[in-house]
């Protein structure tokens, strides 16, 4: 084994001979180079990414004697990208827990059996670094590390995602070498348990800087902005490594001067700027100034947006206006390369945030790649900045005792680790305007260590509240919250974040740093939160848990692509699929959780003015930017059919402003008048081209009442023959013949000109495929044989009526093995000579059970049923809890089309609200359904029973019939896969349901 001193288990050594941490920079010659921040255009940056011979080891106990030695063998080595992390390049084990550590819970001791990766290269220094100092900079290393260079120990490490810095010393001209040992774990694993994969190595960025002998070290940009935000006064405090002559310019975002000064800086030295009438920085319109420091060879450029954030009688607030953050959790995730994140991937999720109108990331739950915080200065958002802390596992299995959740808060041995987090964090990132608050970390108990933490980052930096959720009362931490300057829950419902802002006793503000849990099909109680969130200013917002789906890239040994979750590469422990759980895939398609969520937190609402003289007032719930950068389209359809339209583009209303406006209408006319408003922007952003839509908003204006209006019809129907064959019933007239079976008590047969219409028997359904958010009550549903439930037939009669048609009467139950049957129902099917089929049901549902996930009637319809239409809502998904996203409309889709795909499968492809659907064949032959009751409608390629037995979306076996819902309601999704229980104003919970439908086969081209 190799002979180290063995820092990894002691955690009073968290690094040795490592620089102090400053503010994040990379010198460079001149502005020009600086602005452009093409930091292989710097003369003092030399990377060191590229290909490193590579070795892993199973263990630290086999890794070789002196294997950073000049002249060590390194023969059978690999080459390996760095950066890169080990586990997606073939190495070691891919692995995903979320609470329960990977190894036995004995802080501050890991496994002997300890994974090291060796890493080693040659590098070269320019001629022109010979007189200067050396540095080499590593971004990110998971978990912690030892450097040599040229044999010699350098320095160790431990803190995986922040930055770790080392002076170079006796290095020489032409060829150098640096050798690296990581190891997989550390005691810093204990405060790093991130509901995550758990990745290993070098992750981020390495390179060398070169600098002046006499040089800046850190920079903290300072500012303090006059109370009415006329003037603002820049302190720039600068620690320098000698004396130096230092001098700063700040120019507007045009490259205009706007203040200068220059001083000499011995150790520590301040500058003072004053800029007038400053344009200020938010999340809306992120301007940012241009701030150089200039001292010897070295210029150093900081982006600058004036704001300032303060929270004043409970309520948060930018620049002095309260803002809500309306935001998302985000991983540093990939889907190949794991958490080294490229740039371009940065850029493409922040405009997919900005598209969808999310204004806040919570970097979950660590310092993010620091050019990803200046993405955000630039794009516009507000980050809540989270320290790398972690210790979830500490509370969970053997140790879930009282108060063993507070174990290392607690410890005054932890105190250094908990504390550097905190350090090296807000030193590296201080500087970005986008960052409005800093958090402590995430699920790590709360005592003296996170006090201390508090106590530290308000010292350094009183420009920013600070955060941490661990501190809420329940878990039963420590009562001393004065270093905290807000509340923070995590899936608190609506009805507890109301209560909060409703007790005067509350002076905080309360931050949702975790809500709305959008695993599978969710979430399902978006606009329930926001429709309280806006109500008080003290609720500031928050961040839906979470943006993306952590699926893993990989295929089956036949080569079928499939994105992996935990289990599936034998890992253990592990919690499954529970880290898919996002807004978007894996490679960010958005699901329509998203659009929901885009929808729900719109920056711009309209609504039916209460005024006499009517209109629509169009509310502007952007905080600092007026609405004249955007317009209205608007178009009013009568009977499906667009009579009028046209374009709104005069808009003013300032922030938090209204304005009416009155479309012109024309004269009242038609049975369905629909107004649609769609708001759009003017002009192409960095983020989306000109005419994208931001909101929609949709009326029905004087709608016929639907309830009874297709029963009601009346017309002259030829006579229907009705026969019994054996146990068959057989209607027919010229075009139609239909078979039921009265000892199934359901159709088996519906024929047209002889064209089939059913693949199997008709059937009343309760059970739905689970949805993650199902996640606890599948459990009652299974229990009480909801999956089982099969169909008893007690009675079944029929008659023919004097008006010619057949009405048969079912009384059946449905139930489970072992189980009393769950539900009682009578359903009467009435059929009249013009092939239409009236359904009327009766249900009683047994007192005490769970509620249903779905009652209705399932069809399935023959190969070739391709073709959907539908007027409801659409084009997407859409259930009683989560349609705020979807537009009424006349579809005409396919049954592909109608599914979307998760990638643990669960339901899917709902359509709430439907008014009448048509499912057919391209030539349009096929069934219509309609009732007096708009209903839940779906079409899929999979039954339920289908999408309950896959574990992954590329095991599902595509039927080629065409299974058909009809549902008189199905449940809603919610959140409760780590959020609240479902709404009960959600759950189909009656215990009396009354449901009718009307079917009738079609061919379209003669309707």
């Amino acid at each position: 084994m190799i002979s180290v001193a063995k820092y990894w288990e002691d955690p009073s050594i968290l690094q040795v001979n490592r620089e102090p941490a400053r503010a994040h920079y990379v010198p460079y010659a001149d502005r020009d180079a600086a602005t452009a921040g093409k930091r292989g255009r710097s003369p003092f940056y030399g990377t060191l990414n590229g290909s490193w011979k590579f070795r892993y080891y199973d263990s630290v106990q086999e890794v070789p004697e002196s294997f950073y030695e000049e002249n060590a063998d390194r023969s059978g080595w690999d080459e390996l990208l760095v950066p890169s992390c080990w586990q997606v390049n073939g190495y070691d084990q891919l692995h995903y827990t979320n609470v329960n550590y990977p190894i036995p819970c004995d802080p501050p001791y890991v496994p002997d059996r300890n994974p090291a990766g060796l890493y080693e290269r040659e590098f070269e220094l320019p001629d022109a670094w010979a007189d200067k100092e050396k540095y080499v900079v590593f971004e990110g290393v998971n978990s912690c590390f030892y450097v040599w260079v040229n044999g010699s120990f350098v320095g160790y490490s431990q803190g995986s995602r922040v930055p770790a810095e080392f002076k170079l010393t006796g290095l020489r001209g032409g060829k150098n070498r640096i050798a690296v040992m990581v190891l997989k774990w550390c005691d810093g694993t204990y405060i790093e348990d991130q509901d995550t994969w758990r990745y290993s190595g070098i992750f981020r960025d390495v390179y060398l800087l070169a600098r002046d002998k006499a040089h800046v070290r850190d920079v903290f940009v300072k500012q303090e902005l006059s109370e009415d935000f006329g003037s603002a006064e820049l302190s720039l405090e600068v620690d320098a490594v000698g004396a130096i002559r230092l001098s700063a310019v700040l120019t507007d975002a045009e490259g205009t001067m706007i203040a200068s000064a220059e001083t000499g800086v011995s150790g520590h030295g301040t500058i003072q700027l004053t800029v007038e009438k400053p344009e200020l920085w938010n999340a809306e319109r992120p301007y940012l100034y241009r701030l150089y420091l200039q001292a010897g060879e070295e210029t150093f450029y900081f982006p600058l947006g004036f704001r300032k954030v303060d929270i004043a009688d409970g309520v948060f607030r930018i620049n002095g206006q309260a803002v809500k953050l309306k935001g998302v959790n985000r991983h540093d995730s990939h889907p190949s390369l794991g958490q080294t994140i490229p740039v371009n991937h940065m850029i493409r999720d922040l405009k997919l945030m900005k598209r969808h109108n999310v204004n806040t990331i919570r970097t979950s739950h660590y310092p993010n790649d620091p050019r990803f915080l200046a993405l955000c200065d630039e794009f516009g958002f507000y980050v809540i900045d989270e320290a790398d802390l972690e210790c979830h596992g500490i509370g969970s299995g053997d140790q879930a005792l009282e108060g063993e959740f507070h174990r290392l808060t607690n410890d005054p041995a932890w105190r250094d680790a908990f504390v550097d987090r905190a350090v090296r964090m807000v030193e590296r990132d201080k500087n970005h305007a986008s960052i409005v608050i800093w958090s402590m970390g995430n699920e790590s108990g709360y005592g003296p260590n996170h006090i201390a933490m508090q106590e530290w980052t308000r010292s350094r930096d009183r420009s920013r509240p600070v955060h941490y959720e661990g501190a809420a009362p329940h878990y039963k931490g420590s009562a001393d919250t004065e270093s905290l300057d807000m509340e923070s829950r995590m899936y608190a419902s609506p009805a507890e974040i109301e209560a909060y802002a409703q007790d005067p006793a509350n002076r905080k503000p309360m931050f949702l740093c975790e809500y709305s849990h959008a695993m599978g099909n969710g979430p399902g109680d978006l606009h329930d939160y926001w429709e309280i969130i806006y109500r008080y200013p003290k609720l500031m917002g928050g961040c839906v848990w979470e943006w993306t789906d952590h699926g893993i890239s990989t295929e089956t040994p036949e080569g079928v692509p499939y994105f992996a979750y935990g289990g599936d590469f034998g890992d253990k422990p592990n919690d499954g699929n529970f880290c898919i759980d996002g807004l978007v895939t894996p490679d960010r398609k958005p699901h329509t959780g998203l659009l929901e969520l885009k929808q729900v937190i719109a920056p711009v609402q309209i609504v039916k003015a209460d005024s006499e003289e009517g209109g629509y007032l169009v509310r502007n719930l952007y905080d600092f930017t007026d609405l004249s950068r955007t317009y209205v389209q608007w178009k009013l359809e009568e009977d499906g059919k667009i009579v009028r339209q046209g374009t709104i583009w005069q808009l003013d209303a300032g922030p938090r402003q209204t304005q009416l406006v009155k479309p012109e209408l024309g004269p009242d006319a038609g049975i369905d008048r629909l107004l649609t408003f769609s708001v759009r922007t003017k002009e192409e952003t960095s983020w989306a081209e000109a005419g994208y839509e931001l909101a929609f908003a949709q009326f029905e204006l004087d709608a016929a009442s639907r309830q009874g209006q297709a029963a009601s019809a009346s017309v002259a129907v030829p006579p229907l023959g009705a026969r019994v064959a054996g146990s068959e019933l057989v209607l027919e007239n010229g075009e139609f013949r239909y078979v039921f079976d009265l000892a199934g008590g359901a159709f088996r047969s519906l024929k047209k000109h002889g064209v089939e219409m059913l693949a199997a028997p008709t059937r009343f359904v309760i059970w739905r495929a689970p949805t993650d958010n199902d996640m606890n009550v599948k459990k009652q549903w299974a229990e009480e044989g909801y999956d089982r439930a099969e169909t008893k037939v007690y009675a079944c009669d029929w008659r023919q009526t004097d008006v010619g048609s057949v009405e048969i009467d079912v009384r059946f139950s449905l139930g489970g093995y072992i189980r009393r049957p769950l539900l009682h129902a009578e359903a009467t099917w009435k059929v009249d000579g013009s092939g239409q089929i009236r359904l009327a049901v009766q249900a009683n549902v047994r007192e005490g059970l769970p509620y249903l996930p779905r009652f209705g009637l399932q069809l399935t319809m023959p190969r070739g049923s391709e073709e959907v239409e539908y007027v409801g809502y659409g084009p997407h998904e859409s259930y009683v809890d989560k349609r705020r996203s979807v537009k009424k409309g006349h579809y005409l889709l396919t049954v592909d089309d109608m599914f979307e795909s998760y990638i643990h499968p669960q339901e899917n492809g709902a359509r709430n609200d439907t008014e009448w659907a048509i499912v057919s064949n391209e030539l349009g032959m096929g069934l219509r359904f309609e009732s007096t009751l708009p209903f839940s409608f779906g079409a899929s390629h999979y039954s339920a029973e289908e999408l309950t037995r896959a574990t992954h979306a590329h095991l599902l076996r595509k039927s080629a019939e065409t299974i058909v819902h009809l549902d008189y309601r199905m449940s809603g999704v919610g959140s409760n896969s780590c959020g609240p229980q479902l709404a009960d104003k959600y759950r189909l919970d009656e215990r009396e349901i009354a449901f009718d439908l009307q079917i009738k086969p079609v061919f379209k081209e003669d309707e």
